[in-house]
């Protein structure tokens, strides 16, 4: 401080003297006072420049890991797996191979999923698609396995079956058309926790919430299985669904609004897929039972 107002004080009085030596003094100060900000930018920009190329290493070795559109695009190809597997069984396999307790869950969960894939940032057509074409091919699989119950004399399961699924799509319609009134009544009813909940990007009044409760049931349906026969598993169904619990457990947290749910069912899917797989490989190739 004192130092510079001495400099202004000498600046001063030597312009008072020799006015034109003192605007060279001036016109110095200026020089250096410029070349110090010059190498002083130029220095900044230096780190800035390999910064940014750190910064773009980084991301070329993470850059896969941290993508939505690359988890995405393999749970999309995972996803046409398991609608391929519907249309190879529908072909190759007969209908005794049909689970009716996975199948209906499929078509649920794939409704579902079609329209989370169309909402969801980033947004997912791929497997928007995918999901719509396995709505198609599993209600396929369902006809084939109900016109065999049919077949065998078994319609009276076949008619509480329709029951079933005509009160359940009444209920699914009326949740559906109610529940923007009843969100936008308790979100602004003021209720603490509860309206908090309802206003939730991923609550339970979005798709966000029950696409990955719909996949909660394909995990139960496969735990409710883990018995079955190994020559009714699908090889093809099951290696899908495998696919995708894997997948989607990473893709999950990588979407917007994030979906812990979601990353959750998966891993579920995924164990209990990865159990009916195990087995049917172990069956069908490590220790195939002999043909009589």
């Amino acid at each position: 401080m004192f130092a510079s107002a001495s400099r202004r004080v000498a600046t001063y009085a030597l312009n008072r003297v020799c006015p034109q030596q003192g605007r060279r003094l001036a016109a110095r100060r200026t020089w250096l006072s410029t070349e110090t900000t010059s190498k002083a930018e130029a220095a900044a920009a230096k780190g800035t420049s390999e910064g940014t190329k750190q910064q773009t290493n980084r991301g070329s070795v993470s850059g896969w890991w941290t993508s939505a559109e690359f988890w995405g695009g393999l749970g999309a190809i995972a996803g046409w797996g398991m609608s391929g597997s519907a249309i190879y069984d529908a072909y190759l396999q007969g209908p005794e191979v049909i689970s009716l307790t996975m199948t209906p869950v499929l078509i649920v969960y794939s409704s579902l999923f079609a329209r989370w894939a169309f909402i969801v940032k980033p947004q997912n057509l791929l497997l928007c698609s995918c999901h719509v074409a396995n709505v198609a091919a599993q209600s396929n699989q369902l006809r084939r396995a109900l016109e065999l119950k049919m077949a065998t004399g078994e319609e009276d399961k076949v008619y509480d079956m329709a029951q079933k699924a005509a009160v359940g799509g009444a209920v699914l319609t009326g949740s559906v058309i109610a529940g923007p009134s009843i969100r936008s009544a308790l979100t602004n009813a003021n209720l603490g926790i509860v309206s908090t909940i309802a206003a939730a990007d991923a609550g339970p009044f979005t798709v966000h919430f029950w696409a990955p409760m719909s996949k909660w049931m394909i995990s139960g349906a496969s735990f409710m299985e883990l018995d079955r026969p190994t020559e009714k598993i699908s090889l093809a169904q099951y290696t899908a669904l495998t696919l995708t619990g894997f997948f989607f457990s990473r893709y999950a947290l990588l979407v917007t609004p994030i979906n812990y749910t979601l990353c959750s069912v998966n891993i579920a899917l995924f164990l209990s897929s990865a159990w009916h797989l195990g087995r049917k490989i172990n069956a069908d190739f490590v220790n195939p039972k002999p043909k009589d």
